[in-house]
């Protein structure tokens, strides 16, 4: 835990409060919680199910296969601490509670209502079922409060810290804007760009069947623009209009383009809007790149590749990306068989050029909207933008049989054949990236004990 948590503190603290309390109360609300847990926890949701914002983060399946059972199970530990170093366990749960909601930004203000509508049922068990005794019933309403507060405020301490960690991320990502060069990255995108009107012009000029032309969005710019671009240059007004035109195009104009009933002077002058269009987006790409700087910081220096920096910002932008818009990601968790052996036998430097060369392959089999890290040593991670998990699967093969089959050239010209083991997961629309990664590994694990060289998707 970070140093600037004071959960020794607040454990210390904790602690010394229930030692005011005597057994009898606590055997109270240990059986209370015990016997109403999967009610309390149903009252809990229910109310945070009632916010129409909560519908970003929770859905009655979420909460009646997944979330219904963890929070029974919170309820029952809260109330169940029999000495400090259960307590020790119960506020380090609270701290990893607060960085997943963190995380995945769920408002802290549902949280904490939920909270409220607890104590309140929970008061109201003590009421119904507990001792008559007014004093009694008064002496564990004060603990039952006392003990979901101390939990909100651990949990609201490790949301602020980690929020804070990951708005700076979050802006120094924005600045870093994904690009090693900006010049570099200036002309690619316009070359991509170009590539795009021209293939469309060459289709329509020999009759190509319209469903095979690819749209601007889905176009290589198109994937870099929306998934890279957009974030890099966020909240200017050029990046907006680039965004619009190419709904524009895609929604309006394509369609326009491929029906049939329209006259040849309707038909130049539609190729003259798109031409036109195309020609808005290049001038406000080229006035986006005048107003940004480069920015290194965030790359691996050997590979060239995104170091882990920035991976839980673009995680967590893709994630709300894939559930804004229906889409679906795949993560990729690569690693190169027996990587020992090779720095072993012909040492580091040989080492370094197969990691080079290695990054060279990924970056030459990914599309523009995807990334590709360094995750140290040699593990890799790519994430794959808008597929699904037949073409994910497909993809991974491929570039896994093109590493088999390639030879790395070493520093004394020497050549070696590497494989590499991949485990792949599908984005499900679970909101917490941490869940995700584990997933990729545990394959990524299956993947290496199945001999290695082979991939392993996790189980749908």
């Amino acid at each position: 835990m970070p140093d600037q948590l004071p959960v020794a503190q607040m454990t210390a603290e904790w602690y010394a409060h229930l030692q005011r309390y005597d057994d009898t109360i606590h055997s109270l609300l240990r059986t209370l919680a015990g016997s109403n847990s999967a009610a309390l926890a149903q009252c809990f949701y229910q109310q945070m199910l009632n916010d129409p914002s909560a519908g970003a983060f929770l859905s009655h399946d979420d909460v009646r296969n997944r979330l219904h059972g963890s929070m029974s199970r919170w309820i029952t530990d809260l109330f169940s601490v029999s000495d400090q170093e259960e307590l020790k366990a119960v506020v380090a749960h609270q701290v990893t509670i607060g960085r997943v909601h963190a995380r995945i930004s769920i408002p802290v203000h549902l949280v904490l209502r939920g909270a409220r509508v607890l104590k309140e049922e929970f008061i109201l068990c003590i009421a119904a079922h507990g001792p008559q005794d007014s004093a009694v019933q008064a002496q564990a309403g004060r603990l039952v409060i006392d003990i979901i507060d101390r939990a909100m405020e651990i949990m609201s301490y490790a949301y602020s810290a980690s929020h804070d960690r990951n708005s700076r991320a979050e802006e120094g990502y924005r600045l870093f804007s994904l690009t090693q060069n900006l010049a570099s990255e200036r002309e690619r995108q316009r070359g991509s760009l170009l590539d795009w009107e021209n293939q469309l012009m060459f289709g329509h000029a020999v009759g190509m069947d319209k469903q095979l032309l690819t749209g601007i969005s889905n176009s290589e710019f198109g994937l870099w623009f929306r998934h890279k671009g957009a974030h890099a240059f966020e909240g200017t007004r050029e990046s907006e209009q680039i965004l619009d035109t190419m709904i524009h195009i895609d929604n309006e104009l394509l369609p326009q383009l491929a029906a049939g009933d329209k006259s040849q002077q309707e038909y130049i002058d539609h190729l003259r809007e798109l031409r036109d269009q195309v020609r808005s987006i290049a001038f406000h790409l080229d006035a986006l790149f005048e107003q940004n700087n480069e920015l290194e910081a965030g790359r691996d220096v050997l590979t060239r590749l995104l170091n882990r920096k920035f991976l839980p910002v673009v995680l967590s932008r893709q994630i709300t990306y894939a559930n804004r818009h229906q889409q679906t990601f795949a993560l990729l968790a690569i690693d190169i068989d027996h990587f020992k052996q090779i720095n072993d036998s012909y040492g580091h430097e040989a080492g370094d050029a197969v990691l080079k060369q290695l990054a060279v392959m990924l970056i030459a089999n990914s599309r523009a909207g995807d990334y590709l890290f360094r995750m140290g040593g040699e593990e890799f991670l790519m994430l794959m933008v808008d597929v699904d998990r037949n073409s994910a699967v497909q993809k991974a093969e491929k570039i896994r049989r093109l590493i088999a089959a390639e030879a790395f050239v070493l520093p004394d010209n020497r050549s070696l054949n590497l494989t590499i083991s991949v485990g792949l997961t599908v984005f499900d629309g679970h909101p917490d990236y941490q869940l995700h990664l584990k997933r990729a590994d545990n394959a990524l694990y299956r993947a290496k004990n199945n001999g290695r060289n082979c991939l392993i998707a996790d189980a749908v």
